[in-house]
């Protein structure tokens, strides 16, 4: 039985055309209407707003992720939002460092880059961060004002995964304001409905960017430290280096990956819990039970919505759904989290539930290389809050950004 359709969105279920503004409050505020709607008509469907076809049902998501015959890399040059063909001259900083992301790359390139990358990101180095995340969480705590309320945002989301992050780099903690803006900057070019103005400032934080790290890549080759700059540089892959482009585009990727997910999931996961009411700290009794709350917080409320990828071949995608190479498509992270064919009550929070999965990470060659770490991060961070602050409480209705597809809040005023 199909649900209501929600009288901000149109559907038509024999073309499978979708009309959805995503900058529609009603949708952004709260999209799991929309999906839980599209649940029951199509969990297939050509987004009108994006031009392209999007795939919202768990199983086609995860085998979506997961096929070779899609990628990140376009066929045609560098990914961009608005199609193939345009003068992207004012894009040459920004351009420069996407070419070289192994986000947006596919083998044998990617696989080089991941392998290098990935060794300071294995859950064994990771672990080893437990003790200083715990002690930063702690501090952030300490400064929050007793007398509140205090936005946790900008007081104690933000700033655990930048300063975490930048200590691995090797760049200075006190830079982090700046690393922020660089990366708000540049992430704002994934967004619905971007301008010319975006672009600009975009392209102006690449080079600024890129400036500041190369920078500390000459130095860090004259001294070498133990950070992860310096194992970036001397790290090889049968006798193959990182270059310097490739050096600058890994690091700028893992600042702006190593805080804008956990940022916003922090936030997401904040509001998810307080929500349920009575004591927080009742979620985070052991480890077992911490782990089981922040896989929870990542399916019931994901920080990253849409995930695009190109086709490679002319492939049938779904029943009636052919795509021609070059095409994109878009998989609805948020959606498939939501899918009652995969969750038994997809809408009730559940850290107990027996069939915990989530595609929030991704899957196939391009999962999270950061996953160890932001689970570590949340797990670590919302302990320490909710132990400290067992009454904590919403201040004010958190709101959320109008940037589907990245889900996160304006605000988070919470009073103790």
């Amino acid at each position: 039985m199909t649900k209501s359709t929600p009288p901000y969105l149109a559907f038509d279920p024999a073309s499978r055309r979708l009309r959805l503004d995503p900058h529609e409050p009603a949708f952004f505020l709260d999209p799991y209407k929309a999906y839980a709607f599209l649940h029951s008509a199509s969990n297939a469907f050509f987004w009108e707003e994006f031009g392209f076809w999007c795939f919202g049902g768990f199983d086609d998501v995860n085998r979506l992720l997961r096929d070779r015959r899609f990628g990140r890399q376009n066929p045609a040059g560098i990914p961009d939002r608005r199609g193939i063909g345009q003068d992207r001259s004012h894009l040459e900083a920004f351009d420069g460092i996407e070419a070289n992301s192994m986000l947006e790359l596919e083998p044998p390139v990617h696989a080089r880059l991941r392998t290098l990358v990935n060794r300071a990101f294995v859950s064994r180095q990771v672990e080893r961060l437990r003790p200083r995340v715990e002690t930063l969480a702690n501090e952030l705590i300490d400064r929050f004002d007793p007398a509140g309320p205090v936005d946790l945002l900008p007081a104690f989301a933000s700033p655990l995964p930048i300063t975490i992050i930048a200590e691995m780099l090797g760049v200075p903690v006190d830079m982090g304001p700046q690393l922020l803006d660089w990366s708000h900057q540049m992430v704002a070019m994934y967004i619905h409905g971007r301008t010319r103005e975006t672009e600009d400032t975009a392209n102006r934080a690449a080079g600024e960017f890129s400036a500041f790290l190369r920078g500390y890549v000459t130095e860090r080759r004259k001294n070498p430290g133990d950070d992860l700059l310096s194992l970036l540089i001397s790290a090889q892959e049968d006798g193959q280096k990182l270059t310097e482009d490739e050096l600058v585009s890994s690091a700028i990727l893992l600042l702006n990956a190593g805080h804008e997910a956990t940022v916003h999931q922090t936030g997401n996961a904040v509001r998810s819990i307080l929500m349920q009411g009575g004591d927080p700290s009742r979620f985070f009794t052991s480890a077992e039970a911490t782990a089981a709350t922040v896989e929870e917080c990542l399916r019931f409320d994901a920080p990253l919505h849409m995930f695009t990828r190109y086709a490679y071949q002319e492939i049938e995608v779904a029943p009636g759904i052919v795509v021609q190479p070059g095409q994109t498509i878009g998989l609805l992270l948020g959606m498939a989290n939501h899918d009652p064919r995969a969750f038994a009550e997809p809408a009730a929070f559940r850290p107990d539930r027996t069939d915990q999965k989530n595609v929030s990470f991704g899957a196939g060659i391009h999962f999270c290389i950061g996953a160890p770490l932001a689970r570590l991060e949340l797990q670590v961070s919302l302990k320490t809050l909710f132990e400290r602050h067992p009454r904590l409480h919403l201040a004010e209705e958190p709101r959320f950004r109008d940037t589907y597809h990245f889900h996160g809040l304006e605000t988070l005023s919470v009073g103790f």
